[in-house]
């Protein structure tokens, strides 16, 4: 991902996807998998007309623009999706300059996948044609399912409106009472080895 700032305008040009290669393992109710999205899928995809929108973390209240407004350009070349975008809000221009975003994602309703097994018994899965409704600027809360990248909402059809991310779940320690105990058995030890030697 390529990340260039001029008079707090940002411009990110990089890959969205990378055909026929793997996911990273993603979670389901029928257990783990992987997915590649096959070479062409991009191309008819884009060619439906539909107008792709541009969000952070897939979040339609964080809408950062569109094709018809003019501020993405998506194709698909040998690699896979290239886009590159312009934006001028400020939140996402100031997670750029602080190294703050990670990747990209994309939103999509499957028309036509099939499935195998790997050696290791993971299911892949082969997406052959989808409509894709939007892509997503990933910021560090967020993890790419795809790696080099450079991502569940239904409508009224009850489509399923897929998203390519991983969320990760943080844990938190504090260790400030683990470093207070430790001090007092330190200090008591001290005592200890003084009252021997008295």
């Amino acid at each position: 991902m390529n990340l260039e700032i001029r008079n707090n305008e940002l411009t990110i040009k990089g890959y969205i996807n990378t055909v026929e290669r793997d996911s990273r393992e993603m979670p389901s109710p029928q257990g783990k998998f992987v997915e590649q999205v096959k070479a062409g899928v991009w191309t008819r995809s884009l060619a439906s007309g539909n107008d792709i929108s541009l969000l952070l973390n897939h979040n339609w209240d964080r809408k950062l623009g569109s094709i018809s407004q003019g501020n993405i350009t998506l194709k698909e070349d040998n690699i896979g999706l290239h886009a590159e975008v312009r934006i001028l809000d400020a939140e996402v221009v100031e997670k750029a300059k602080n190294n703050k975003l990670v990747g990209w994602s994309f939103g999509f309703n499957a028309n036509k996948d099939t499935w195998s097994k790997r050696d290791d018994g993971i299911s892949r899965r082969y997406l052959e044609d989808i409509n894709l409704v939007e892509v997503s600027l990933l910021d560090d809360t967020r993890i790419p399912a795809y790696i080099g990248t450079s991502i569940e909402s239904r409508d009224n059809k009850d489509f399923m409106l897929e998203q390519r991310f991983i969320k990760e779940d943080t844990e938190m320690k504090d260790y400030s009472k683990e470093t207070e105990t430790r001090a007092a058995k330190e200090n008591l030890k001290k005592k200890l080895l003084i009252e021997l030697e008295l």
